[in-house]
């Protein structure tokens, strides 16, 4: 028995047609609900409004320490009265107040019936916007019921089989079906693919940079260590040359293999972030205090914000990060010029950490690789460094939905915002 392929290409089309009906059904009844709240607040209001303009009609003033009753004359409730009373019981004022009230709800009934009849006639673009609204998922449901109901033939598979099995990796490493009916997985498998590769070029650089740093102060303390093989014994100003030149690169090495373990460990995710409230003030008043005892060389000020600015983060990681910003510009910056440390909120009210220097600054070029791994700009070259520190900054701001904002002038100096979500 054959069912009817009709019927099965238009089921997705269907329940999104009876979902969008139900939308819609949902959004009358929360607008008539709304009306009838709003109506019912009209109608008290407009009863308050007229006892407090009769009371200034009759009495010749409104005063709120008054007693206000709803009496009840000959016992109907056709003569329902608004009566006021002063503090010693004396009778101001007795008007009646059924006829009023009356007339208001007639007015408030109408205004419902008309607000009733608009919902009515918003029922087609109200129907219409579901449907808009609802459309992309309703394509991907009805591609998701064509995917469920195709089914491959053993060819296919063995065609899939046999083009996996044939992919060289040192020549073109893409797979080719030569198959409409095969056209998006041969796409997902290229991609995959792609990615891979992707992969392995990055993990192969990581892996050729990180050996040439290494080989250079592996060199530089194999050249010593001969000249202290070979003179150190007789010649004292060899051997504190040596050792102090060795120490150095020592320093140098062991800094750049911690740098190069914190960034494996965070690629293979086994650097967990351990969040808390931190004020951003107090976090960097803190930095502030530290580089003024530190270095000597920069004048450091602290710009502070009028209110408590408080993120979730992970504190020891997010001074880590600041504390590298401030290096560089302490470290690129002149001695006796300025190093500025700030802390506040954006235009659109996004908590930020700032650090500015008056430093060497950078190019454009620059800019666009400064967080590259072991990227270095030319005039870098100069000072002491192992080309990670930024990287390991943007890892760390990165992991906390992050972004920075760098405006950085050769010769001018560089200021670099810290944007936290």
């Amino acid at each position: 028995m054959s069912s009817n392929p009709n019927n099965s290409n238009n089921r997705p089309s269907k329940k999104m047609k009876s979902i969008a009906h139900r939308i819609m059904w949902q959004i009358s009844r929360d607008k008539i609900g709304l009306y009838f709240k709003m109506d019912i607040l009209i109608f008290v209001l407009l009863n308050v409004f007229w006892a407090y303009m009769k009371e200034i009609e009759v009495i010749g003033d409104f005063a709120l320490k008054r007693h206000r009753d709803l009496v009840i004359g000959s016992g109907h409730i056709a003569g329902l009265a608004y009566q006021v009373k002063s503090m010693d019981g004396t009778v101001l004022m007795t008007v009646g107040f059924f006829d009023v009230v009356t007339r208001i709800a007639m007015l408030v009934v109408a205004l419902y019936l008309l607000q009733l009849l608009g919902v009515m006639l918003s029922l087609p673009a109200i129907s219409a916007r579901a449907h808009r609204t609802l459309a992309p998922i309703r394509e991907v449901a009805e591609k998701a019921d064509e995917l469920n109901r195709l089914a491959f033939s053993e060819d296919k598979y063995r065609l899939i089989e046999d083009a996996l099995e044939h992919v060289e990796p040192d020549e073109n490493p893409y797979v080719y079906l030569h198959d409409e009916e095969l056209l998006g997985v041969e796409k997902s498998v290229n991609h995959l693919i792609e990615r891979l590769k992707d992969s392995y070029r990055q993990q192969a650089r990581f892996v050729n940079d990180a050996s040439h740093e290494l080989r250079t102060p592996i060199a530089v303390i194999q050249g010593y260590a001969q000249m202290l093989e070979r003179w150190g014994s007789t010649d004292e100003k060899v051997l504190e040359e040596s050792i102090s030149a060795i120490s150095h690169e020592v320093n140098h090495m062991n800094r750049l293999v911690e740098q190069l373990l914190f960034l494996a460990r965070g690629d293979s995710g086994k650097t967990v972030l351990s969040k808390e409230p931190v004020s951003l003030g107090s976090l960097m008043q803190e930095i502030y205090e530290e580089s003024f005892m530190i270095d000597e060389t920069h004048p450091y000020r602290f710009r502070g914000s009028d209110e408590e600015i408080t993120v979730d983060a992970d504190r020891m990681l997010l001074k880590q990060a600041v504390r590298i910003l401030v290096d560089n510009a302490a470290k690129y910056t002149n001695p006796g010029d300025e190093i500025i440390l700030g802390v506040g909120r954006t235009e659109d009210a996004r908590p930020y950490l700032m650090v500015q220097d008056m430093g060497i600054g950078m190019s454009e070029a620059d800019v666009e690789h400064m967080f590259e791994r072991f990227y270095r700009a030319d005039k870098a070259r100069t000072y002491d460094g192992t080309g990670l520190g930024l990287s390991i900054a943007k890892w760390i701001i990165d992991r906390h939905g992050g972004h920075f904002e760098i405006l950085s002038r050769t010769e001018l100096g560089t200021r670099i915002m810290i944007i936290l979500p």
